[in-house]
């Protein structure tokens, strides 16, 4: 599958490459970066071997495409290079919103769908996968297994829905840290000491869920004494108007503007 040819290389195209490069998953030869600005992770993988915007002619070696440009630059991209890449190339899209039927049609080959999470950048990624042939989804494998954990859906509609689940949540996470930071200092907490604490807590459950083999369900009652602090916040946190019916609000809310921006 390579060499392999990253169209975009800015937040999640250098969050992959910083996560390959981890990994040890490819050799930095065996990289083509094409990026007008390409930043630290891109610059570093130029320094190790890969090749950043060569002529044209240099495009056909590659085996595998990642499109990683910003979706409403995905057709300006396949005007640019499909006519320079491998008959036998396959593409795999992370371009949000965008139909993977569209995407092979613009560039003529095999297509995967991917939404990433930017935690790749730490191999601590995960990946959903629409493909409707096998090479395209193998592709699809080979590029994400190293960095994240990889999930297949059979029904391209379900990308919008996993956008919405895992693609958009660590900003609902980061949401969350950032609203217990400002309630810690406004009930007394030095705003340092409050971020300490948030954050650092934040991760470690988040560890501990990672490690453990009981649901997050589970866990949370594991922590929440009978008559405690803790029940009293959850009594608010999952009463009316709270995380549930909240939660659900905001992942419709995000599968339908991913259907917008798909058309």
């Amino acid at each position: 599958m390579t060499p392999i040819l990253l169209l975009g290389a800015g937040r999640m195209g250098g969050a992959m490459l910083e996560g390959w490069r981890a990994a040890g998953a490819f050799a930095p030869s065996d990289l083509i970066l094409c990026d007008p600005h390409p930043g630290d992770a891109a610059m570093t993988a130029v320094r190790a071997g890969a090749t950043l915007n060569p002529d044209n002619a240099a495009l056909g070696a590659a085996q595998t495409v990642l499109l990683a440009v910003k979706p409403q630059l995905w057709r300006e991209a396949a005007a640019a290079y499909a006519p320079h890449i491998a008959r036998d190339a396959v593409i795999v899209s992370i371009a949000a919103g965008v139909r993977s039927a569209d995407i092979a049609t613009a560039f003529g080959r095999p297509t995967a769908r991917v939404m990433p999470t930017t935690a790749v950048a730490i191999r601590k990624g995960v990946a959903t996968v629409f493909a409707p042939t096998r090479i395209a989804a193998d592709a699809a494998h080979a590029l994400f297994a190293p960095v994240a954990t990889v999930v297949d859906v059979t029904d391209e509609a379900l990308i919008d829905v996993a956008t919405a689940v895992s693609g958009s949540a660590p900003a609902y996470l980061y949401a969350f840290v950032e609203a217990l930071e400002a309630a810690g200092e406004a009930a007394g907490l030095p705003r340092h000491t409050a971020q300490i604490l948030a954050r650092a807590t934040i991760a470690g459950a988040a560890a501990l869920m990672e490690a453990s083999p009981d649901d997050p369900a589970e866990l949370r009652r594991q922590v929440t004494s009978p008559g405690g602090t803790t029940e009293a916040a959850l009594k608010v946190l999952q009463g009316k108007g709270g995380l549930d019916p909240l939660l659900a609000l905001a992942v419709n809310a995000a599968v339908a503007r991913a259907r917008e921006l798909a058309g």
